[in-house]
């Protein structure tokens, strides 16, 4: 069973749902901002974290972060595939002994991303070109551990992707966007007509499919252990 962290009800699992269901794989959605209960790692064979509007270091507010960062440190301990989305991601450099900038680097709509040498090589960006386009939507951004593996960047922000050990993926951007998510973002911009029709020129010219086999491949490795070469 995949568990999908959701810390914000305003940034859902999105595409990550129906491909999930499409694989016939067994999933928990644990909406950690307003249950009381506790995901249990004991029987996942992978950890989805989402993203938030809130920083690594509002534990004060969002008190349930502390609970989400000791779930993402045992996942990694027991050798469980994560990946960790936006916040997500930023938790796990947190967790793992990197850092996280508040307000640096932020970004909104679709850039793109590079891969590194080791990106390349990556199982969860198997079958991406070196450089695609992604849905972006955060102000702070991840400096990763120094034992992490950088795995892509871009001009506008440095750290993207990330892994650690072998099988813990941190990534800046948001590959499970929809349509419906995208435009609930952008609503209230000054630019919502046009990170609307932008996203939706992405969708309908088949941009999105790098972002749909990025999550593919982590599914696979739910299912399979794969592991980096």
């Amino acid at each position: 069973m995949v568990l999908i962290v959701e810390n914000d009800p305003d940034v859902p699992a999105g595409i990550l749902k129906p491909l999930l269901i499409e694989k016939g794989l067994p999933y928990s959605i644990h909406r950690a901002h307003s249950e009381e209960s506790r995901g249990d790692i004991s029987r996942i064979t992978g950890l989805v974290v989402l993203g938030g509007a809130m920083s690594t270091s509002d534990e004060d507010r969002f008190p349930f972060l502390l609970y989400v960062k000791g779930l993402m440190n045992g996942s990694i301990e027991r050798g469980i595939p994560v990946l960790g989305i936006c916040l997500g991601g930023q938790l796990l450099a947190e967790v793992a002994g990197g850092g996280v900038e508040r307000e640096s680097h932020g970004e909104r709509g679709l850039h793109d991303v590079v891969l590194t040498r080791d990106g390349k090589r990556d199982p969860l960006f198997a079958g991406l070109p070196e450089r695609f386009t992604v849905f972006q939507w955060h102000n702070d951004s991840f400096t990763p551990p120094e034992n992490a593996v950088p795995l892509a960047g871009s001009p506008n922000c440095a750290h993207q992707a990330f892994r650690i050990g072998k099988h813990a993926y941190g990534i800046q951007f948001h590959p499970e966007v929809e349509e419906r998510i995208a435009s609930s973002w952008a609503a209230d911009t000054p630019s919502s007509a046009q990170i609307e029709a932008a996203f939706h020129s992405y969708r309908q010219e088949g941009l999105d499919l790098a972002s749909r086999r990025l999550l593919r491949n982590f599914i696979r490795m739910t299912t399979h252990g794969q592991t980096p070469p």
